[in-house]
Parts: C-alpha cells; structure tokens; sequence
C-alpha cells in the first residue's frame, strides 16, 4: 500500500505524512525514502512531509480540543488513563512540549493532550512544525548518507 503513495510523488508524500500524524497506525519513512532514491529533491520532500505530519498533529490537538474522553476513548482509541498521564507529564512544560509530538506511540497521545488541556495554539503550532521539520531533516540527512555508503 505505501508504495501506492510514492507513486503520486509530492502529493502521495503529503498524504502518507498527514495519515501517519493522525491516530492511525501509519508510517511515512516509506514513502519519504523513497522519493528520495528516486531521486526527487530533498528540500521540498521535507517541507512537504513536514507539513503534512503537522498538520496531520494538529488535526490531533484539534481532535483533544473537543475535550470530551468519551471521544477520545471511543473514537481514537487513546486510553483515558494514557491521556491523564501524558496530561501529568506535560503540566507545568507547556505547549513547546509539542516538539516531541513526532516520537511513534505517545507523539499523538501528546497532541491531543496538549489539545484537552487547551495549550497555546501558538505555541504548539510553532513547536510541533520544528518537531517534525526537525525529523524530516534527520531523516533525509540518514536516507541520503544511506544510499551513499550502501553505494
């Protein structure tokens, strides 16, 4: 399925990015990867990729917003007890904390706590765009250094 995605290009990685931020169990490295072998360039697959999972976290924090952990628990599938955890953790850090929303498992788990909790808007958006731009930069620096040394 996800080389599906590599085949539409910049619009499949957009989409495989946005899908793998929400709480679906999706990745975009694949995808990512791939685009990269091929030989497309590097600086729009990251812009590109790292709007798509920002904006697929912010649908997250926006989805936490709502703030009911019926939803959540019902319809994401997040655990209330995950949710007072992740809520434990993050008070008195912030909205930067959505720097991290980027980690696998508890990166959406910390969107739409920072989401439930209201965190700046602002903030988060800022912090979470660095996150996963940051990422993607790492990412891309591996795939690239990668295909050299496999050469």
């Amino acid at each position: 399925m996800l080389d599906g995605f590599a085949e539409y290009g910049y619009i499949g990685l957009f989409l495989a990015s946005f899908l793998a931020a929400t709480i679906l169990p999706f990745g975009s490295e694949f995808v990512f990867a791939a685009l990269i072998a091929a030989g497309f360039d590097i600086w729009t697959c990251i812009i590109i990729a790292s709007v798509g999972n920002w904006m697929g976290g912010m649908t997250n924090y926006y989805l936490g917003k709502l703030g009911k952990l019926e939803w959540i628990e019902k319809y994401l599938k997040i655990k209330k007890e995950k949710i007072e955890k992740i809520h434990l953790w993050l008070t008195g850090k912030g909205a930067i904390m959505a720097f991290f929303s980027f980690l696998p498992i508890v990166g959406d788990v910390i969107a739409v706590a920072l989401g439930y909790m209201r965190a700046n808007v602002y903030i988060v958006n800022i912090s979470m765009f660095a996150g996963k731009f940051a990422r993607y930069v790492l990412l891309a620096y591996g795939i690239i250094y990668g295909i050299e040394w496999l050469r």
